[in-house]
């Protein structure tokens, strides 16, 4: 065997399609696009969503809802998951370079406190958001509750 008599295997080489070179290449005529039709046309795509001139599914539903742009996310803990969280974790101040540290939020994520529960420990709070009830049971409980301006 040499360079001079290698070639591909059997069946793998196909004769290039030629469309629209006349009636002797047998893709002549309509150019195997069917007969008539947008399709047949040129730039006969139809868009994402066309119904054949029908209104469309996306413009017959009607318009549902409000997404409020100024809306802050916060990650919310309750009192008693904060009691868990000592008890996994030992805590003795809570703040959100702690939680993300152990994986518990990202680090962009805003924290707020809600007042479900009650605080067993002490606990020294520093987080973006609190509710009145969870101050109150966190400064019963002897701790303190700081709020980050971000």
């Amino acid at each position: 065997m040499g360079l001079h008599n290698l070639k591909p295997s059997k069946g793998a080489i196909h004769k290039e399609k030629r469309i629209a070179r006349g009636e002797g290449s047998g893709h002549g005529g309509t150019s195997t696009k069917g007969h008539k039709g947008m399709k047949a046309r040129a730039g006969g795509d139809n868009k994402l969503g066309f119904e054949g001139g029908q209104t469309p599914l996306q413009r017959r539903l009607p318009k549902v809802g409000f997404k409020n742009i100024s809306r802050v996310e916060y990650n919310t803990f309750n009192l008693d998951q904060l009691n868990n969280l000592v008890e996994r974790f030992s805590f003795t101040e809570i703040t959100p370079e702690i939680l993300s540290t152990n994986h518990i939020v990202s680090k962009k994520d805003k924290i707020k406190i809600l007042g479900r529960g009650e605080l067993k420990s002490k606990l020294n709070i520093s987080v973006h958001a609190c509710s009145a009830t969870a101050t109150e049971k966190i400064k019963a409980a002897g701790g303190s509750i700081e709020l980050i301006q971000k």
